[in-house]
């Protein structure tokens, strides 16, 4: 019985995802006077898309 699927066939199925995941880190201040930092895993189309970004708490 012969194999019916090769390596690049299965490949080729594969749909690529052209976003990128980007790590965003922003710094503000709290009631208290402290400096907090919070992070949100973004995923976004192009990096320039960020400073476009409302990342309000």
């Amino acid at each position: 019985m012969a194999k019916q699927q090769t390596f690049g066939d299965k490949t080729k199925k594969k749909v690529v995802d052209t976003k990128v995941n980007v790590k965003v880190i922003k710094a503000f201040r709290s009631e208290a006077g402290t400096i907090k930092y919070m992070e949100r895993h973004v995923r976004v189309d192009d990096v320039g898309q960020i400073e476009k970004m409302d990342l309000s708490r």
